[in-house]
Formats: C-alpha cells, sequence, structure tokens
C-alpha cells in the first residue's frame, strides 16, 4: 500500500512531448483489441481525432429538465449532427428511432436522484449494452466522497471488466460531489482513477491548468458542458479545452437548451473539428439559426 505520509503534487508532465499514437490514432489505445479499437473510431472522428458527443441522460438525476421535456422532440431531430450520442437506456428505446446511425454511449449506471443523496448508484445489467448494439458504456466515478466514492470505483471497475470482455470502451464520468474542488489538481487525480481502474475515455470538467489533467490522464479526455453558458462562452469553454488538448466534448446543456440546438452542435463541431476560434464559431452559429 503506498504510503499516505508524503504525498508530493506532481509536477513534471511532460507538457511539451505529446503521447504517443503510434498504431492507432488515439493515444491509449494502440494495446487494445480490435473491437474496442473499431468502437473508439465510430465515436472520434479519424481525421481530427476528436468527437462531439451528445449528452442528454440528465432525466434520471433530474426528470424532466428543460430541453428534455420530449426528448423525441427535442433530441432526436439533432442527434444526425452528434458524432455519438450520450443517453440512458428508457429514453433511447423510447424516443430515438432505431435507423439512427449515430454510435451510442450507454449511460450503464443509475441510482439516486437530486431530491435526495446523489451518486448511490448501481449497474444495469451487461446484457442491455450487448442488446442496444452500444459503441461505449458510461458510469460515473464519485471521487472525494466519503459515501459513495468506494462504491462507485467498484461499479466501474466492474463496467471495465465487462467492456473487456465484450471489446465496449466505458467512459469514466467524474461525478459532481459535495467536496469536488474545480480546479486542475482534483480533475488530474478523478480522471487519474478513471484510467487506472480501465477508462478508454474519461469525461471531466475544464478548469485552469487543464492541460495537466490532459497530460496525466493517458486516454483521451472529454469535457463535460455544464450548467447552460451563452453561447459563445461555450464556444470559448470547447475552444480552450481543445487547445489543452481534450479530445472533444460530451455536450447538453449548451445544446439542448440553446434557441437553436442545431446551429449550436454545428458550432460546436467547427470548433472541435475545424479549428474555429469562438467568434467563428459564433458567426457559424448565427449563420445556421438564420437559415432555419
Amino acid at each position: 500500500m503506498a504510503d499516505t505520509d508524503d504525498i508530493r503534487e506532481g509536477a513534471s508532465f511532460g507538457l511539451d512531448t505529446p503521447a504517443s499514437t503510434e498504431g492507432f490514432y488515439l493515444k491509449g489505445i494502440n494495446n487494445s483489441d480490435w473491437g474496442l479499437k473499431n468502437r473508439m473510431s465510430r465515436i472520434f472522428n479519424k481525421k481530427s481525432g476528436n468527437s462531439v458527443m451528445l449528452a442528454f441522460d440528465h432525466g434520471f438525476l433530474m426528470g424532466p429538465t428543460s430541453g428534455l421535456e420530449r426528448v423525441d422532440l427535442n433530441i432526436a431531430p439533432i442527434v444526425e449532427h452528434a458524432d455519438c450520442i450520450m443517453g440512458t437506456r428508457g429514453m433511447i428505446r423510447s424516443s430515438i428511432p432505431t435507423d439512427c446511425s449515430k454510435p451510442v454511449c450507454l449511460r450503464t449506471d443509475t441510482g439516486t436522484t437530486i431530491l435526495t443523496e446523489m451518486n448511490h448508484n448501481v449497474l444495469i445489467a451487461e446484457e442491455e449494452a450487448i442488446r442496444m448494439n452500444v459503441s461505449a458504456m458510461a458510469a460515473m466515478l464519485s471521487v472525494g466522497e466519503d459515501e459513495t466514492e468506494h462504491k462507485t470505483i467498484a461499479n466501474f471497475s466492474r463496467l471495465v471488466d465487462i467492456g473487456s470482455k465484450y471489446g465496449i470502451p466505458v467512459m469514466g464520468v467524474t461525478a459532481v460531489g459535495k467536496k469536488m474542488a474545480r480546479d486542475a489538481r482534483y480533475f488530474a487525480m478523478a480522471s487519474r482513477v478513471c484510467a487506472e481502474n480501465g477508462a478508454s475515455i474519461v469525461k471531466t470538467y475544464y478548469t485552469e491548468g487543464f492541460e495537466k489533467v490532459v497530460a496525466c490522464t493517458p486516454v483521451p479526455v472529454v469535457i463535460a458542458g455544464g450548467k447552460k453558458l451563452p453561447e459563445l462562452e461555450a464556444l470559448e469553454l470547447c475552444y480552450n479545452a481543445i487547445q489543452c488538448g481534450a479530445a472533444g466534448v460530451d455536450m447538453g446543456r449548451n445544446v439542448f437548451q440553446s434557441e437553436a440546438p442545431a446551429a449550436m452542435m454545428a458550432a460546436v463541431a467547427g470548433v472541435v473539428h475545424d479549428g474555429l476560434t469562438p467568434q467563428e464559431g459564433l458567426d457559424l452559429f448565427e449563420t445556421k439559426k438564420n437559415e432555419a
């Protein structure tokens, strides 16, 4: 067991030395098997190496939050603009057409809501991922929470076992807990714990010093969008994360709560895949909004 008496904060992150992608275009995946690589290549654009994921799994915690009152009306029409969709089995089955060809990242844990103590989650049956033909599975880790850290890490490790068995990537989602410090040191630790436990993708929050979070996480990192921001600020968030080495975004409220969700998806994709600046992305948003 590691000695906890003299834990020193990491300082040498090799920021000038990119992780090797020889053999496969995404870092940390070269030694994975064919099936997992194939699924990852569905999610991440080979030219940019990045992904624009559309998250609409909020309802299992929040219920019918703004923009998700009718997934069939609000989300289904814009999935074509995403590289990957992330949702729960109930909403995908009930509200996303079966001819949807976009890869699915299935929210594979479920538990308590915002009305009680969050993060007391369990895993759904592994057969569900197979039945739904998913390209990835996602579960959260509540790093730093006394009540739930050990449970969620055990859940996640079990999910990685399942993913390894079937060649399905697993995305570790760093949970928002009461003790979460929104700084690079916390997110670096939480993201690294995800990777240490076998994550093929990590979803976390952008913060100052994010380049260190990306550098110490040996697999692709995507950022959560978080609360709704003005469109320019959301695009700045995307841009800054990509500049720090993030491999894309898994964005929800900043898309489906936008006044023009399809236009916002196009703008985010422009920043994530095509290197647009935030202002160029906003100009694209305005153009697409006016075309609708």
